[in-house]
């Protein structure tokens, strides 16, 4: 029986998000699998793969803030942002350079704007930009919206600073780090990079590629808890099922809805009117195990 629900994997370095999906795809008897979020092969932490059905709820985790443990190498710029490029440039260090560390990481806090670096999977034309970085070419990318919630230091020695950093979706910690080096005025890239977790997965444990065939899956709804629980009856959950909408006598708010049958389980995602009327919006072919409180 093909396994649904989420696996949080510790990603070890030096292996890219897809060959750690690939391993824990044969590890479990090829399922049908999907990452939210890649991970540098550089960088080590959490990689929520989505198995089985929970594919199919992946964006949520996309969408959702993440935490990261990174290490600044400051006086060196490299290609690709972290210690596995070229050098490109090499600036001296200046001597009060973490007498102003707290003025320039307050500068970073809140909404800003980031241009992608080159070395990213982000695509042009229908290829990565990584692809055309490796062939020597540089392309105009738009700048993101992003926000940092949080931004510590943890450590500094000699001309390296360890942060520690809340962040939005679509953050690329290797630009902020060059950023940061920037402000601080020499240049830098990333010696070492950890995401600690995403949410809403603040509080679970990960688990090893080594650990990986006895791993307790999460539920599909789990990233889901934010929104409004839906319990149908029979008749209704039939009807859903056939892609047709039903009315509640309770309506909740106009929005997405978490929809569950008369056994609690997780049959898929619904919209709600806020006049009563729902319809299904992603069901599952399978519903989940897993039983609402």
């Amino acid at each position: 029986m093909s396994p649904h629900g989420i696996l949080l994997l510790d990603k070890p370095a030096g292996m890219s998000s897809n060959a750690a999906l690939q391993r824990v795809r044969r590890l479990l008897g090829g399922c049908k699998a999907g990452h939210a979020g890649s991970l540098d092969p550089l960088a080590t932490g959490m990689l929520p793969l989505c198995l089985g059905e929970a594919t199919k709820i992946a964006g949520e985790i996309l969408s959702n803030r993440k935490r990261y443990r990174f290490t600044i190498a400051l006086g060196v710029r490299t290609a690709t942002g972290d210690r596995e490029g070229d050098v490109v440039e090499q600036s001296p260090v200046p001597a009060d350079w973490q007498a102003r560390r707290d003025a320039a990481l307050s500068s970073f806090l809140g909404c800003g704007r980031q241009v992608p670096p080159m070395y990213s999977a982000l695509k042009q034309g229908g290829r990565p930009l990584y692809q055309l970085a490796r062939a020597g070419i540089t392309v105009e990318r738009a700048p993101r919206d992003i926000e940092i919630f949080e931004l510590e230091p943890v450590s500094q020695t000699g001309e390296q600073l360890e942060l520690d950093v809340l962040c939005s979706k679509g953050t690329y910690v290797r630009t902020l780090a060059e950023d940061i080096a920037r402000s601080l005025g020499t240049c830098g890239h990333v010696a070492a990079l950890r995401r600690t977790w995403v949410e809403p997965f603040e509080r679970e444990p990960m688990e090893t590629l080594e650990s990986v065939a006895g791993a307790r899956l999460l539920p599909a709804d789990r990233p889901l808890e934010h929104l409004p629980a839906v319990l149908l009856e029979p008749w209704q959950a039939d009807r859903i099922g056939h892609g047709q909408a039903v009315m509640l006598v309770r309506s909740p708010a106009p929005g997405r809805v978490r929809l569950y049958d008369a056994a609690k389980r997780f049959l898929g995602l619904g919209e709600s009117d806020g006049r009563g009327e729902v319809r299904p919006r992603r069901l599952f072919q399978a519903p989940s195990a897993k039983a609402i409180d």
